[in-house]
């Protein structure tokens, strides 16, 4: 049996924790696998490649975002039908939930594959990166497939409260990839190419190995092949829920793709020096990222069970637990980035510039402490439209603005032009601590809640 938890009684506090932390390491594994390929290149290749790797990998990294948004519909309505003890629903929605995404890895395939020419003059590679950006665009994308299927399979287990099958998952990916690398970039010197092709092969591996692994595991309720079928009531509420946390993230990812194009104009140096900062970063923000996936399966569950006073608790705990991890990130970030940009490269004016692009993380550390357990507090209450608005608003409105500007100043730093990220997250809080306190009013009680068995709009 995977383990299944119900988080809708007895404790709150080390039930969130113990099922966040095979969470975070899941997301920790993941981070290395997508850190890995620019950690060799940057060994055993050279700043265009460092620079290709970067640009195509931040692109793949956006389409990532998106699967993984859209099947948080998934995470929450199967966690709201176990909450209300509706199991024989849960199937069904991961039945559909799987017909849905087969369909759009198909689309992707073709899509992605054709359009990495425009995709990397639409980034402004630099001219010594442009062909390898094309090149890892393409052969990652050929592996949409395995990518979407990596992504869809953490959010079914997430949603039935076991976190790790997910983490079980990443760590074969995360093998797999890294002695790809090693063999195909180190050893067979095939650069940009060798990494693209190791990061495909780890994902294809990864899914057919976890396949089997389930296929031996019983699931708490019943599923068949006659569940994996277009629902097209299940369907929409899947798309209802997971499309506005997609299109949030998507368009978030493009507000930080804007910002590696203003950097990539700023030239070579500063274009790698923003691609390994942005690899630390993935990092850096490992525990805010493992409470807004850990908050939303836990709220979702307790919505569903009509439990809103353990989601407000959680909502608390989470913000704590992560903040106090979040003042010792942001000293290491802070003080000591280029002992860890030194990880990923050897050229000391790479490493520079993207230590300063670290310190002004460093900040949004404390901020997204507070943020991102908001944001899996609304996402798992089914207010994902809320969640889009205000990631959309902040995106667009501050962060890429502010970017923009400041990279207009003459010799302006890495720093500088960091700033607009916490900038954007204070907005953020704003706006989340004031929908909070606006549901609470609303509803006459200290927060929101929904009805049991609705799917909130």
């Amino acid at each position: 049996m995977p383990e299944t938890r119900n988080f809708t009684q007895g404790k709150i506090f080390s039930p969130l924790i113990r099922f966040a932390l095979p969470v975070l390491l899941a997301l920790f594994l993941q981070a290395m696998y997508g850190a890995v390929d620019l950690l060799v290149v940057g060994q055993f290749g050279t700043a265009a490649g460092v620079s290709a790797v970067s640009t195509g990998s931040q692109i793949m990294q956006t389409l990532t975002i998106v699967i993984v948004g859209l099947s948080m519909g998934i995470t929450i309505l199967v966690g709201q039908r176990i909450g209300e003890k509706r199991f024989r629903d849960a199937g069904r929605a991961i039945g559909s939930g799987i017909a849905l995404f087969a369909a759009i890895a198909a689309g992707l395939t073709v899509v992605m594959i054709l359009a990495a020419d425009s995709l990397a003059v639409l980034m402004r590679a630099p001219s010594e990166a442009a062909q390898g950006t094309v090149s890892y665009v393409q052969i990652c994308s050929a592996g949409s497939i395995f990518i979407v299927a990596f992504n869809v399979i953490g959010s079914i287990f997430r949603g039935i409260g076991d976190s790790k099958m997910p983490l079980i998952t990443v760590a074969i990916a995360c093998v797999v990839n890294i002695g790809g690398d090693l063999l195909l970039v180190g050893a067979l010197r095939m650069d940009v190419t060798g990494a693209a092709i190791a990061t495909v092969a780890a994902q294809a591996v990864s899914v057919l190995l976890s396949l089997l692994i389930i296929r031996k595991r019983a699931l708490p309720f019943s599923f068949s092949k006659k569940d994996i079928r277009f629902d097209r009531r299940l369907i929409g509420k899947i798309v209802k829920l997971g499309s506005p946390i997609a299109l949030q993230d998507l368009l978030v990812s493009i507000s930080f793709l804007v910002i590696l194009a203003i950097v990539n104009a700023l030239g070579l140096t500063a274009s790698a020096g923003i691609g390994v900062a942005e690899k630390l970063c993935a990092f850096i923000m490992l525990v805010p990222s493992a409470y807004m996936q850990s908050m939303s399966a836990f709220v979702a569950q307790n919505i569903g069970a009509n439990e809103p006073g353990r989601a407000r608790k959680a909502l608390l705990y989470g913000i704590l637990s992560s903040l106090a991890a979040g003042v010792l990130i942001a000293y290491v970030s802070f003080f000591h980035g280029s002992a860890l940009a030194a990880v990923f490269a050897r050229d000391a004016a790479v490493i520079s510039a993207a230590a300063d692009y670290l310190r002004a993380y460093a900040i949004d550390c404390l901020l997204t402490s507070f943020l991102f357990c908001f944001m899996g507090y609304f996402n798992g209450c089914g207010k994902t439209f809320f969640v889009m608005v205000q990631g959309i608003a902040s995106a667009f409105a501050v962060r890429i603005p502010i970017s923009y500007f400041v990279s207009r100043i003459p010799g302006v730093s890495l720093f500088m032009i960091g700033l607009a990220t916490p900038a954007s997250s204070v907005v953020q809080i704003i706006l989340c601590a004031g929908y909070f306190f606006w549901l609470a009013k609303r509803a006459g009680r200290p927060g929101p809640s929904v009805q049991r068995g609705a799917v909130p709009k």
